[in-house]
């Protein structure tokens, strides 16, 4: 979290950036002295308080002070633990594992939940209106982009995967306002997504990132305006490592957008639609097998209960 709002110092005004400077020097105090002491302190308004926290996508200062006494007194210590050449299989399942669950921990604590709502918003609206949502990413992200696709298309909204660089430029191209662009990119450093957010932008379209707050990426999406940063920060290198923890918590953005869009979009509608998917699914098992002895299936048949979708 603190991170994060380093990151985001330079695209504040400068009297907020008294308060994170303020912040900054002391997180456990300002988690618990009142508006007006952090104000005085800041040299600066009340106001001019409630709208640094405002601006760095937190619904108010109460929400914000609840966020950041979980970041620096509960905590949840991230220590990225890298496998070793000598790990036996055992310890490498509790790196794996460890790693995954400290970052979506960290993701939770930190999570800006006004900005979350912002792109809950953009989405659902987009999908009501009949408008695109084009998901973007290269690489190990794409196949996060064609997930996204998935979960999206199965509420009955206009929505596109795009990977190829030439394509996403078209695709680009062809956007409108009331439309959004998703980007999803772990560096924040791809010369083709970052085109991709000149050309949106450009057209009109809502721009939504989701990348590391520090990144060139990020700085394309500012604070305050129509487009929206989704912050996923870890402690990763994409430099040495592939990446794992960061497809992880970009996949549990994914959910998260989808599952505030779907009880936007109201189960009046949706329902009656995934009902007729299941049914229409179901067509396409093998019917079910007859078991022998000990549950399993006789042999020559097959058992399709794990092609469950």
């Amino acid at each position: 979290m603190l991170d994060r709002i380093r990151a985001s110092i330079p695209a504040l005004p400068p009297a907020e950036q008294r308060v994170a400077r303020l912040l900054m020097a002391d997180p456990r105090s300002f988690a618990t002295l009142p508006v007006a002491e952090l104000a005085d302190r800041s040299h600066v308004s009340k106001p001019t308080v409630v709208r640094f926290c405002r601006s760095i996508g937190y619904d108010g200062l109460a929400d914000f002070k609840l966020k950041l006494a979980g970041s620096v007194n509960e905590g949840v210590p991230f220590v990225h633990r890298a496998v070793d050449d000598d790990d036996k299989a055992g310890d490498i399942v509790v790196k794996v594992i460890d790693n995954a669950v400290a970052a979506m921990l960290r993701y939770r604590n930190a999570a800006a939940g006004q900005s979350v709502e912002r792109a809950i918003a953009a989405l659902a609206e987009a999908g009501r209106g009949g408008h695109r949502i084009e998901f973007y990413g290269v690489g190990n992200s794409g196949i996060v982009a064609q997930d996204a696709q998935h979960k999206f298309f199965r509420l009955g909204v206009c929505s596109a995967a795009v990977s190829d660089g030439h394509v996403q430029v078209m695709s680009a191209t062809m956007l409108k306002p009331g439309d959004c662009a998703v980007i999803i990119s772990n560096t924040g450093r791809s010369r083709d997504l970052l085109d991709v957010v000149g050309i949106a932008r450009r057209k009109g379209a809502t721009v939504i990132a989701i990348t590391a707050s520090g990144s060139a990426l990020a700085h394309e999406v500012p604070h305050g305006g129509p487009h929206i940063l989704l912050a996923a920060d870890h402690p990763e290198d994409a430099d040495r490592y592939s990446p794992m923890v960061s497809r992880l918590l970009h996949l549990l953005i994914i959910d998260i957008l989808t599952t505030g869009v779907a009880l936007r979009l109201g189960s009046a509608s949706l329902r009656p639609m995934l009902q007729e998917i299941k049914k229409n699914l179901r067509l396409k098992r093998y019917a079910a097998p007859e078991h022998g002895p000990g549950g399993r299936a006789q042999d020559g048949e097959v058992d399709s209960s794990s092609a469950t979708p």
